[in-house]
């Protein structure tokens, strides 16, 4: 007989989703020191930054096809080991392909976290998913708040980044002991009786298209932001990085107090006013200057509160049947759309530097120039103008979710109505 304890898997599942965005908090404060110390263009750390978004929406796709097979404890194994090895070979790199491998096996193992948790948390809690899945992901941007506080702590200290990389061997060991003692739950799917073609056609329906499609930009406008934060805004703060914490704690409460929200506006209410306030603090971190920047962190923050766990969550109560697969393929294209933005923008602001530079200037030759000499200065005051520029770019995103997710409260409100009309009629 199976002994489900509800509240310690949920628990493990939170140390897990923390080690998953210890990697981001602390790699996101590390970033600059890493292109330091291996001599590194913005167009290779995009792409070391984008390889744990790659890794991801492979793990959590093939996840996602065979949680219901081989079960949700087996999956969460194979995460562990996948970390353990992504950490340890970051603190033993030799430059850009072992950073890029370490980088990608941690991508790996946050997605394979994520392919198992979510539907874990879907079937330990089915009458209150929504907001279960809030509370269960606050870690992630609980997380990075921890990692990027650890780092800038670190940093006064001067220890190096590979001691800020080894702490989160610590947190790893626990949820992987954590999980090898516990009992799972079969998927909810699975409980429900639902088939494979029920879930099929599910992921292929209308609804579910949309819905993953709008992932794309709730992701991007999220995560891509926090990663670079850092990078974009040095010019504007010295303390970039403590914007970030600061978004990302505005995340923590937002999720933690996510069942008032959620139930008086509905998950398609609450994504309609997140992708408000994520557009408008967007605006205003790429314009405001000195102190007021923070108060732009604070209502962007507000708006990427609640999109990952909400969009997943709506799936799982209003597509139910598309079940593990369906979560998950939602979790893939998300940070799929991430990767290939981040790529995609790493190259666009090296050309933003170089239109920013003297006519003709060769970036590499500016790159390995030391920071105090005329060209050192020129380079950092190219990046100062290139950053918020980057952000306007990326304003066109949460633009195109108003207008997605204000079709989708409409079109909802007129299907309950009409629902409602055929019970009367048919009452």
């Amino acid at each position: 007989m199976l002994n489900i304890q509800k509240t310690k898997l949920f628990w493990a599942s939170c140390l897990a989703l923390l080690v998953t965005s210890l990697s981001f908090g602390i790699r996101a404060g590390i970033m600059n020191q890493l292109g330091v110390d291996f001599q590194l263009t913005t167009g290779q750390l995009g792409t070391i930054t984008a390889a744990a978004f790659w890794g991801f929406p492979l793990a959590i796709v093939v996840g996602g096809f065979v949680v219901d097979m081989i079960g949700m404890k087996r999956l969460l194994v194979m995460a562990f080991i996948f970390h353990l090895a992504g950490i340890v070979l970051t603190i033993f790199a030799q430059g850009y392909w072992s950073l890029f491998l370490s980088t990608l096996l941690i991508g790996i193992a946050n997605g394979t976290v994520e392919a198992a948790c979510n539907p874990l948390v879907a079937a330990l809690y089915p009458e209150n998913k929504t907001t279960r899945l809030n509370h269960f992901h606050l870690w992630f941007p609980g997380g990075i708040v921890i990692g990027t506080l650890l780092v800038t702590l670190f940093v006064q200290l001067g220890l190096g980044w590979k001691v800020q990389v080894a702490m989160m061997i610590i947190p790893t060991l626990i949820y992987g002991y954590l999980f090898s003692k516990l009992d799972f739950p079969v998927t909810e799917r699975v409980s429900s009786g639902y088939s494979s073609s029920d879930m099929y056609k599910a992921v292929l329906s209308p609804l579910f298209i949309f819905m993953f499609i709008c992932m794309f930009g709730t992701a991007i406008t999220e995560l891509f932001t926090g990663q670079w934060i850092g990078l974009l805004l040095k010019n504007v703060t010295d303390n970039a990085i403590l914007l970030l914490t600061l978004t990302t704690g505005i995340m923590v409460i937002g999720r933690g107090f996510a069942e008032p929200v959620v139930h008086r506006l509905a998950p398609q209410g609450v994504l309609l006013l997140s992708a408000i306030f994520a557009a408008a603090g967007l605006y205003m971190l790429s314009t405001f200057t000195g102190n007021s920047v923070f108060f732009a962190a604070i209502i962007f923050g507000i708006g990427v509160c609640y999109f990952w766990p909400t969009m997943i969550g709506f799936v799982a109560e209003n597509v139910p049947k598309s079940g593990a697969l369906g979560l998950n393929l939602m979790g893939g294209a998300g940070m799929f759309a991430v990767s290939i933005y981040t790529m995609f923008m790493g190259s666009f602001y090296d050309n933003l530097i170089v239109k920013h530079l003297p006519s003709g200037a060769s970036l590499d030759v500016y790159l390995k120039a030391p920071e105090s000499s005329a060209s050192g200065q020129a380079l950092a005051n190219a990046k100062n103008l290139a950053g918020p520029e980057i952000l306007q770019a990326t304003l066109i995103i949460p633009i195109l979710l108003i207008v997605a997710f204000g079709g989708l409260v409409i079109y909802l409100r007129s299907r309950k109505k009409s629902k409602s009309v055929q019970m009367v009629n048919g009452g």
